[in-house]
């Protein structure tokens, strides 16, 4: 029973790592469905979500506001990190989106050292790192045997769900959304009927932005230390399970991601902490070699 009750502990512990790896991993298809291009640099979006987070929740604590100031931590970081991402897009890829795409792909790397590196001067983020101040204390909510979800568990499962049913109704209950839909199918013929789609790419990067930002608060409250660079890793293993899932679509970065939470956790409960990384990256190894249109993707042609 009590290895059952392990079993189950890490399971849990799996579920809150893939919801999280999920918002980052919805930015990286959401882009790569509407302009079929890897954006390196949302892994730091990610970072500076959580940094947001660390400020306003830090800046509040004295006043003892406790959940409030969680939930304003998230509204900041949807603000500052959709805004960020729209600069980005309007500045560094729009002007190349003629281009060859490995002059964007090369532009995206360029702009994740950028954003490391400027975040880690001392007059910005500053390189040290740092503990992330909890708004409350943390607390077993629900008990399953010898395992328990812990409130800061039950918070990142409500507000992914919650974020996740808002993308959904989004992409296909709204104009804004069909236009997305639209530009994901079709980008010239988008543009022929009449759809603007600048706006509809800068949307794309917003919204894609600010489930990373609120990603990025969730992860330093359940692992609470920030720093400049800790985006990175995250980052790469969300781009994983997107592609994992099938790039480009949504329901497959979902998968994806729950795929490689349980793996990394199962393998650091089960196997080693050293080896975690190690799996994540042989499942991209493993899936590139097999099914390299991803498990919900489908075979088709792309011209180069």
């Amino acid at each position: 029973m009590g290895d059952f009750g392990y079993l189950a502990q890490q399971i849990i512990n799996g579920l809150q790592l893939g919801f999280v790896y999920a918002l980052i991993a919805l930015g990286y298809t959401m882009v790569y469905g509407i302009i079929r291009l890897i954006n390196f640099a949302h892994g730091d979006v990610f970072m500076v979500g959580a940094f947001v987070g660390f400020y306003v929740i830090g800046g509040l604590a004295p006043m003892g506001l406790g959940p409030i100031s969680l939930l304003l931590a998230l509204v900041a970081a949807i603000v500052v990190c959709t805004l960020l991402a729209v600069v980005i897009e309007r500045l560094a890829y729009r002007p190349l989106r003629s281009a060859p795409k490995i002059a964007s792909l090369i532009t995206a790397i360029g702009v994740s050292i950028f954003l490391e590196y400027f975040t880690s001067l001392k007059f910005v983020f500053g390189p040290n790192i740092r503990t992330f101040p909890r708004p409350f204390e943390v607390t077993t909510v629900f008990t399953l045997g010898s395992a328990s979800i812990t409130s800061i568990q039950l918070i990142i499962f409500a507000v992914t769900i919650l974020m996740l049913a808002a993308l959904q109704y989004l992409v296909y209950g709204t104009k804004m959304g069909m236009a997305m839909r639209g530009v994901s199918f079709d980008f010239d013929t988008a543009k022929l009927m009449g759809v603007n789609v600048d706006n509809v790419v800068s949307f794309t990067f917003g919204i894609g932005a600010a489930l990373a930002g609120v990603g990025g608060i969730l992860y330093a409250m359940a692992y609470p230390q920030v720093q400049p660079f800790m985006g990175i890793m995250p980052g790469l293993k969300a781009f994983v399970a997107a592609v994992l899932g099938g790039i480009g679509l949504i329901p497959g970065a979902l998968l994806g991601a729950l795929i490689m939470g349980q793996a990394e956790v199962m393998t650091a409960a089960f196997v080693s902490t050293t080896w975690k990384d190690a799996v994540a990256f042989g499942i991209l190894i493993v899936v590139l070699m097999v099914k390299p249109t991803g498990l919900l993707g489908k075979r088709g042609t792309d011209k180069v």
